[in-house]
């Protein structure tokens, strides 16, 4: 004789349907929380890229280039994710707080971006340029790059600017220390401040080298930084 099982009514299937729907629940539960990304570069920048090496010197074009090199940055701050100090002596790395690029970029096109804009200039780095107009050459090495939420940012950079034609060279170094108030993106305006005041000392630092040049004396480093020592 064979014995069918009867059919059961929805309600009591529900037993079998719960360590499912249990797993599932947990499962959405533990989805990570959604990232945000920050960048140092205002939207709608300014910065002029190079595009025509041949295009002719005039009044309307500037009467120098320069040469922005990729910027260096501690290894610790080298990493997508925003690092942020929680005493002197440790850092808390944020996942879900994260720059649109790494670091380095980030400061780099910020600088690019201030100045071009300061310079009334191009930034010609890996790109081809008239021979006929002078180029600068600026490098940029971040020493310490510390986010302290709720208080301040911090940006050393030792950095220099050298005519690619006579190899004259200043070298400087700038500490720029922002308050900031509460919140990631107070601390990332903080350091946008700081970037924009170091574009600051560097486009001084250029004016002052080319006036140096064209009148033979000795240039310095501005007011705002010092020669590193």
């Amino acid at each position: 004789m064979t014995f069918r099982r009867p059919n059961l009514p929805f309600c009591c299937a529900l037993p079998a349907l719960a360590p499912a729907l249990v797993l599932a629940a947990a499962l959405a539960g533990c989805a990570s929380p959604a990232s945000r990304f920050y960048t140092l570069s205002p939207s709608g920048d300014g910065a002029r890229t190079a595009s025509a090496a041949t295009v002719p010197v005039s009044a309307d074009n500037p009467a120098w280039l320069i040469e922005l090199a990729p910027v260096d940055v501690p290894p610790q701050v080298a990493k997508p994710q925003l690092v942020v100090q929680t005493d002197a002596n440790q850092v808390k790395v944020l996942e879900q707080e994260r720059w649109a690029s790494m670091p380095g970029d980030e400061i780099r096109r910020a600088l690019s971006g201030d100045l071009t804009q300061q310079l009334n200039t191009i930034d010609v780095y890996g790109s081809p340029h008239p021979d006929n107009v002078p180029v600068y050459r600026v490098s940029v090495n971040v020493q310490r790059f510390e986010s302290w939420p709720g208080s301040h940012a911090l940006i050393d950079a030792v950095w220099s600017v050298r005519a690619l034609d006579s190899q004259t060279v200043m070298t400087c170094r700038s500490v720029i220390d922002e308050p900031v108030g509460q919140g990631y993106d107070a601390l990332v305006a903080g350091h946008r401040d700081a970037v924009d005041t170091l574009a600051h000392s560097i486009a001084r630092g250029l004016r002052a080298l080319s006036d140096g040049r064209t009148k033979g004396a000795p240039s310095h480093c501005p007011d705002e930084a010092h020669s590193p020592g």
